[in-house]
């Protein structure tokens, strides 16, 4: 019996196995609005037979989008464009839709990857950036300017009004980012946090905002939608955020009330030294899971269905989210339920494309 099909739920949502499509960037958004590059991109991954379908990390505000290209959820016309796209899939997929909502904080205002990532100047389109602390990402970038406490109420209600536009077009599940060197992990790394007030200096000052933050989403939304956060277990830089303090993180965002902790790490400084290899970031959530009774998420090259399946069995972690890898194999999850002895849902139009020798292992997406 595969553990990497058989059920679960994170919170009071259900899932139909533990293979999670973690939410990816896309950069092809219009003024935050989703497009038809998101209808065809949501709708082709919402039918590869994963339990659990997370939607890219969507900005609170216009000002923390990472680029101009970044999909928003702060108004109403952004509002409209998801839940467009949304209703459209949901005619023909069954699979819950989750979304990760987030702020990009310092590393806000930049062009896209395939247009060299870098910071964009006003006269590109670019804006001002807002952090813990005035502190740039890179040397030469512009310098952020520091939230006062005022623009941190104001920022923690862009979080709230965005996650109840999100239940409001039927999005299942949300993740608050706190990971890859965005705003909520500039507040919990020391790198980048260098307040004097309640919200730096000390772990538990640290961990303010950012449990604030979970809070307001988590009383902001009906108890049937479960609320997850994504952090990053080590800035994988010496006298950074570590995974030590990712596990006090978490207990406390247990005691709040999350659903999950989605593990990955890096991303919060130019300094960073990580060693890459195949489930390199499995270690940090085995050790986060050890110490909450939430599910963990295992994510960071993952990439074959044995690896998932042994990930799951030593129980490094309770579910598995795949990125770059079901980009590549948008079938990834009827491939590995081929291989591991199981059952995938397929649409019924596909139900005839099984190879010989595999009939059974699609059934009806219904």
């Amino acid at each position: 019996m595969s553990l990497l099909f058989s059920a679960t739920k994170l919170g009071q949502l259900s899932l139909e196995n533990r293979i999670v499509i973690a939410p990816m960037c896309q950069y092809s958004a219009e003024e935050g609005q989703a497009t038809p590059w998101h209808r065809i991109h949501l709708g082709q991954l919402a039918l590869s037979g994963a339990g659990l379908l997370i939607i890219e990390a969507t900005a609170v505000e216009a000002i923390g989008r990472i680029s101009p290209g970044d999909l928003g959820l702060w108004d109403d016309a952004t509002e409209a464009a998801l839940a467009s796209v949304l209703q459209d899939i949901r005619r023909y997929a069954t699979l819950p839709i989750g979304i990760q909502l987030g702020h990009a904080g310092r590393k806000a205002s930049c062009a896209a990857p395939w247009q060299g990532g870098a910071q964009l100047s006003p006269e590109q389109g670019g804006w001002q950036t807002v952090a813990p602390s005035a502190q740039a990402f890179h040397e030469e970038d512009r310098a952020p300017a520091e939230l006062s406490k005022e623009a941190l109420q104001q920022l923690k209600q862009a979080f709230i009004d965005s996650a109840k536009r999100a239940v409001r077009i039927g999005i299942q599940l949300i993740e608050v980012h706190a990971a890859h060197g965005y705003l909520l992990h500039q507040f919990l790394s020391p790198l980048s946090n260098q307040r004097n007030d309640e919200y730096g200096g000390s772990l538990e000052n640290r961990m303010r905002f950012p449990l604030e933050v979970f809070q307001a989403i988590r009383d902001a939304v009906p108890e049937s939608v479960p609320v997850g956060v994504r952090l990053s277990a080590t800035d994988w830089v010496e006298g950074g955020w570590d995974n030590q303090q990712s596990i006090a993180f978490s207990q406390a965002l247990e005691q709040a009330g999350c659903a999950y902790i989605h593990v990955s790490s890096g991303g919060l400084s130019p300094q960073q030294q990580i060693t890459v290899g195949p489930g390199y970031q499995l270690p940090y959530a085995r050790d986060i899971r050890k110490e909450v009774n939430i599910p963990v998420i295992g994510v960071g090259l993952i990439t074959e269905p044995l690896q998932a399946e042994q990930a799951l069995q030593e129980q490094d972690a309770d579910l598995i989210a795949l990125a770059r890898a079901v980009l590549y194999n948008p079938r990834w999850p009827w491939h590995a339920a081929a291989e591991l002895g199981a059952q995938a849902k397929a649409p019924e139009q596909y139900l005839r494309s099984e190879p010989h020798g595999l009939k059974g292992t699609l059934v009806a997406n219904k």
